[in-house]
């Protein structure tokens, strides 16, 4: 449903969420190890995210990738998905069909809708703060 790099960016965004409420600044080499990506390809995908404000990010010895506390509150899972995958999910045909519409419909299109609506629902109100309250703590093996 989601493109590989909106997967490996939902992943790479909950483990900083993750790090961040224990305060910890994490490597793009964690990220990646951590989340079972290729790190060029966790690179380019940081970078879409940092530019987009979602997450942070500082250089030096003590550096790396981390998300305002206060900002967990207000991320909403759709809005990396937004930045990554764009609103194609909420539109595009379950079976990826070019000419599927509302005249010439898939033999999936009306049932699809409901799913994407859900979809879209889940992802609009869940934020970080939900998802890694919820989240298992051994998720991710964390890799140092």
């Amino acid at each position: 449903m989601f493109s590989k790099s909106c997967e490996y960016g939902l992943r790479a965004v909950l483990f900083i969420a993750q790090q961040s409420t224990v305060n910890t600044k994490v490597s793009l080499t964690t990220i990646a190890d951590s989340i079972d990506s290729p790190q060029a390809f966790t690179a380019k995908i940081l970078q879409q995210l940092t530019k987009s404000g979602l997450v942070q990010s500082s250089k030096g010895p003590y550096g790396g990738f981390f998300i305002e506390i206060e900002a967990l509150s207000t991320i909403k899972l759709s809005d990396i998905v937004a930045v990554l995958d764009g609103d194609a999910i909420y539109t595009g045909c379950g079976l990826g069909l070019q000419q599927c519409n509302e005249k010439e419909p898939c033999p999936l299109h009306f049932k699809f809708i409901k799913i994407r609506d859900d979809l879209k629902q889940m992802l609009e109100t869940n934020t970080l703060a939900i998802v890694v309250k919820d989240m298992d703590s051994d998720l991710f093996h964390l890799k140092l």
